[in-house]
């Protein structure tokens, strides 16, 4: 099955994101059930959030990976949803 995170940062938080980020790509990289991942970002062009697509057993395991995100643990996220995700197209 397939999991979506949808990330949504603090407000003023670039700082943290930007700290943590190598962190945050490294844990990523070494991951096996990530499919794609990116930043939102904002007018200015700036990162504000991220969107992950998981490929999981259960949903269990994609609260596990969001638990587990060097940005989720430096409390960079004001608000994390996790959906399930149906690929049709791509």
């Amino acid at each position: 099955m397939f999991a979506a995170l949808i990330c949504t940062d603090k407000p003023n938080h670039l700082k943290v994101r930007l700290e943590n980020r190598e962190a945050h790509l490294a844990y990523l990289e070494g991951s096996d059930q990530l499919i794609s991942a990116g930043p939102f970002l904002n007018e200015d062009g700036d990162m504000c959030g991220s969107l992950l697509v998981l490929e999981v057993d259960d949903m269990s395991d994609a609260h596990a990976f969001a638990a587990e995100d060097p940005y989720a643990k430096a409390g960079l996220f004001q608000d994390v949803r996790i959906e399930e995700w149906k690929k049709v197209i791509g």
